[in-house]
């Protein structure tokens, strides 16, 4: 009786995930304010949930790399530079951790493939930000940001490349959305910022989503490996 009632619970809330993201889409579409305040930050906090009743080993570090992307989320809403430069720590502190949550899940046997994957990535988001006018106070932030998401790209492909198994295949289709919002997110930031699109804030909002859920499935077929 109590594992149908977690079942449910479970399925409950995935569906509440999925409902929260496509308002939040379309807040995001037609800008309004108050529902993306509120939408927002129920992304991270609804999978936060999820992850509590799927997992069975529950790794608090998985809950503080949600709960960094939850006041990212937050930090992205206002259209400042001074709240941009919040988000960009939070990310960064973001990004740190989730590397550090899949060199607990995952081990590279041959760094070939990784090296191979990380430098074509390292060149394409250091041409970015290169040709980019990115405020002095977050340039070097940037740059690191640039390098975490390389070495995150060589990861996932180097892990997929040597052993395609289900955890692998979702490490890696998660990073490559993680990668894409990462990239959207820029343009908008810094190559289109005096310019409004329809487009980015829904396209960067369905990535993120997609992203985080499928990670979320990821450390949970990863953790179901290691048991």
């Amino acid at each position: 009786m109590e594992v149908e009632i977690e079942k449910n619970n479970i399925k409950i809330i995935t569906i509440m995930y999925f409902i929260n993201a496509v308002i939040e889409v379309l807040a995001e579409t037609f800008s309004f304010k108050m529902v993306i305040l509120i939408a927002k930050p129920l992304i991270p906090l609804l999978l936060i949930i999820l992850y509590h009743f799927t997992s069975m080993k529950r790794d608090k570090l998985f809950y503080v790399v949600l709960f960094l992307s939850l006041l990212t989320n937050l930090f992205y809403i206002p259209d400042s530079k001074e709240f941009l430069f919040y988000a960009l720590i939070a990310y960064t502190l973001h990004r740190i951790l989730l590397l550090i949550l899949i060199f607990k899940m995952v081990s590279i046997k041959n760094y070939v493939p990784f090296f191979l994957s990380t430098l074509p990535l390292g060149f394409i988001f250091f041409f970015l930000v290169t040709s980019s006018d990115i405020p002095a106070n977050s340039y070097y932030l940037i740059i690191f940001q640039s390098v975490m998401a390389a070495v995150l790209g060589g990861i996932a492909i180097a892990c997929y490349s040597i052993n395609d198994t289900k955890e692998n295949s979702l490490l890696l289709i998660s990073i490559l959305l993680f990668l894409a919002l990462q990239l959207v997110v820029y343009i908008e930031k810094y190559f289109l910022k005096d310019l409004h699109s329809i487009f980015l804030r829904p396209l960067a909002m369905t990535l993120n989503v997609c992203a985080f859920y499928i990670f979320y499935k990821f450390v949970i077929a990863a953790e179901k490996i290691k048991q």
